[in-house]
């Protein structure tokens, strides 16, 4: 069984959300701790009459508890092994795994009941993240139910939890080695992947249904990708039969990534061209250059307090696209700050366009893929929006 060092007391009023199966218990819920918990530990979580709610891990700051069960039983050492068993059967189910993708997250946090948890597989490599000092704990018996689950799949395991947590933490190989940079397959499209070196777990998978979507529109057009990274959406641009990519992005590491993976897939380079530069100062002589334009920076807020800032960096950002897109073009503009919500970005892309002058039509409102599951309810697993615009 999982040792339960102490018990969590909330006060009366404060069960509702636990009881709905909201997986956090906030500083400001809790009357009493029986025990001296130190962050990492598992801890009950009980109402004000002492009936028991769940049990998860402790870690003090405004979220104070991390629920990973709802039970009034002890959980066992075996809820990793039946959690991930989950997670894995959602992802067969939906058929995120499949002959021309060998690359998913296999658990998302709050979405499969792991808060605290990222586990992404890189054909044959699971990379794990740990977001909360309990899941730092517990990452032999992660690395155990990982592999116990997956053992035709999966023959390493990396642990990258190197500035997520506060404490240190050493990036390493809990189970076998990984060779790196490692190829993968998306939708038939081929990328490096370094996960010992790269952004997160070392790509962004939750743009994978999206690349598709954009490939199904990028036939004989010229397309414009900045924020780049590894250059995702130009690949899968340039396998539809774009006539003209670029790719941008102010880390000259990155444009290198993007060339790789450009060079492994095949292209004529004569069709593609990587710039080294601030995506602001790209568009300033840019109009009518590009038919469609994506628009998927990093986390422009990662807190309340740099919300507003943000907006106005989001706005600044739409509203020159809008302006040098070709007349009839595409936007694909996106937020995966988790602070913004759908209807503040999408309101700030209004206003956008009111700056922009140009007249729009939303034709899709867009998001993370099935393998980013959101608890429905936990609605702040909804980081990733995003909206296909036309630009007449």
């Amino acid at each position: 069984m999982i040792k339960i060092e102490s018990i969590i007391y909330l006060k009366r009023g404060r069960e509702a959300s636990v009881k709905r199966f909201h997986p956090w218990v906030f500083s400001g819920a809790i009357q009493t701790i029986e025990g001296n918990p130190v962050d990492g530990d598992w801890v009950e979580v009980k109402d004000f009459q002492k009936a028991t709610l769940g049990f998860g891990h402790y870690q003090k700051g405004t979220i104070t508890v991390r629920l990973l069960s709802f039970s009034n039983s002890t959980p066992s050492e075996k809820i990793y092994v039946d959690k991930i068993e989950n997670a894995f059967r959602l992802r067969s189910i939906t058929k995120v795994i499949n002959e021309h993708t060998n690359c998913y997250r296999l658990v998302h946090g709050e979405g499969d009941g792991l808060p605290g948890l990222i586990v992404d597989v890189y054909n044959g490599v699971a990379v794990m993240q740990a977001h909360s000092i309990g899941m730092h704990n517990d990452r032999a018996l992660i690395a155990e139910a990982i592999t116990q689950n997956l053992s035709e799949e999966i023959h390493s395991v990396f642990y990258k939890s190197q500035g997520t947590l506060g404490i240190k933490a050493e990036d390493e190989y809990l189970v076998g080695m990984g060779v790196v940079p490692h190829v993968v397959t998306e939708h038939g499209n081929k990328f490096y992947v370094d996960w010992e070196e790269g952004q997160k777990t070392g790509f962004f998978l939750d743009q994978r249904e999206n690349r598709k979507l954009l490939g199904q529109m990028a036939k004989g057009i010229s397309v414009l990708n900045t924020f780049c990274y590894t250059g995702g959406f130009s690949v899968y641009a340039l396998n539809a039969g774009a006539s003209l990519v670029h790719s941008v992005d102010a880390s000259a590491k990155a444009i290198e990534l993007t060339r790789k993976n450009i060079e492994l897939n095949g292209f004529d380079p004569h069709q593609h061209e990587s710039f080294a530069i601030d995506t602001f100062d790209f568009l300033k002589d840019k109009k009518d250059k590009y038919d469609l334009i994506i628009l998927d920076p990093p986390a422009f807020a990662k807190h309340k307090d740099s919300r507003h800032q943000a907006m106005k960096g989001y706005q600044r950002l739409n509203a020159e696209a809008m302006r040098v897109i070709k007349p009839n073009g595409i936007i694909f503009t996106f937020s995966c700050s988790q602070v913004v919500d759908k209807q503040l970005f999408y309101d700030t892309v209004v206003s956008s366009a009111i700056q922009a002058g140009r007249e729009i039509k939303v034709l899709q409102h867009i998001g993370q893929p099935g393998d980013h599951p959101v608890s429905i309810y936990h609605p702040e697993g909804e980081y990733l929006k995003g909206l296909v615009l036309y630009v007449s």
